[in-house]
């Protein structure tokens, strides 16, 4: 299913960068691995050319780098879409939004942000005044909310009303083993028009089928200290179905926990660092698996006792 924001079309899911800083919150902290910047090139250029033109960042990934990398590869490129987010500080200070809405823009290279999210629900009635106010200002096209629950949504949408504007979109973790949670906070949105994106569906790669006890994370990595051996054992059951529906369906198995969550009305926002991810990722988008393969996968989901929640969270 597409999707339309500010009269773009958004293909089924945000392209994700998480992985694409550098430095601090960058991709060797996180993940253990480092990019250049000729490879992601590659990676964009062969997405793009896939049809891929929705693209989500943030300030805080490599805490600046990969906005200012978007935005290089995205010069010249029509039709491009971006999100990208603002992690506010535990205390408020006035324009802080503002000035990291604008810090943003420059990186990115462009005069407004397609979609913008507050990354973390702190001091939500503030934070959204300011951001009713660049939206009024024509600095973004929509307005998002990230890591929020119902209430916190609740709020957010009547603070943006009262200031002359509406909440479009959520961003939360959701995957097999973080459903839960967010069950409550994916119906909310449904009931009320808003696009529910969700992060991490592939828990960093833990889902993908190309990880297990034997062949882990690296050990001094975020993803690493999130998802440790003992929890690749306890899921052991449900990563050997992963790998065996992608099998049955000819995919990479990376691509099961995806087209789980699109069968779930979600928009997947999927990282991709390497330009061979591009193919899988689009035959993963247009996957539909059974309704006996989605509760088995939840079945094992659950039977595996892990909740999991990052430390942001």
């Amino acid at each position: 299913m597409d999707y339309t924001l500010n009269n773009k079309t958004l293909n089924t899911c945000l392209v994700g960068t998480w992985s694409w800083g550098k430095g601090s919150n960058g991709s060797k902290m996180v993940f253990g691995q480092n990019f250049t910047e000729d490879q992601l090139r590659g990676v964009f250029e062969n997405a793009y050319k896939a049809g891929f033109t929705a693209w989500d960042t943030a300030e805080v990934y490599g805490m600046g780098t990969a906005e200012s990398l978007i935005g290089g590869f995205i010069k010249d490129k029509p039709g491009v879409f971006i999100s990208t987010k603002h992690f506010p500080g535990k205390k408020y200070k006035e324009g802080e939004t503002r000035q990291a809405l604008e810090a943003s823009l420059k990186r990115l290279g462009i005069p407004k942000a397609d979609l913008y999210f507050l990354h973390s629900p702190k001091n939500i009635e503030q934070n959204m005044k300011e951001m009713a106010a660049c939206y009024k200002d024509g600095l973004i096209g929509s307005i998002g909310l990230s890591n929020g629950d119902p209430e916190q949504i609740a709020l957010a949408c009547k603070v943006l009303e009262e200031n002359g504007a509406h909440l479009d979109a959520i961003q939360n973790h959701y995957s097999l083993l973080a459903m839960e949670r967010e069950e409550t906070t994916r119906q909310f949105c449904k009931e009320h028009g808003i696009i529910f994106f969700g992060y991490m569906l592939l828990e960093q790669g833990a889902l993908s089928g190309h990880y297990d006890s034997a062949h882990h994370f690296e050990t001094f990595s975020m993803r690493g200290l999130m998802f440790g051996r003992s929890k690749f054992r306890k899921a052991g059951a449900l990563i050997n179905y992963i790998r065996e529906l992608g099998t049955k369906y000819n995919i990479d198995p990376s691509q099961i926990a995806i087209a789980w969550g699109v069968s779930k009305g979600i928009v997947p926002i999927v990282g991709i660092n390497k330009p061979r991810h591009v193919e899988p990722l689009a035959k993963g988008l247009s996957l539909e698996l059974g309704s006996d393969e989605i509760s088995r996968l939840e079945e094992l989901a659950l039977a595996s006792g892990i909740r999991q929640k990052g430390m942001w969270e």
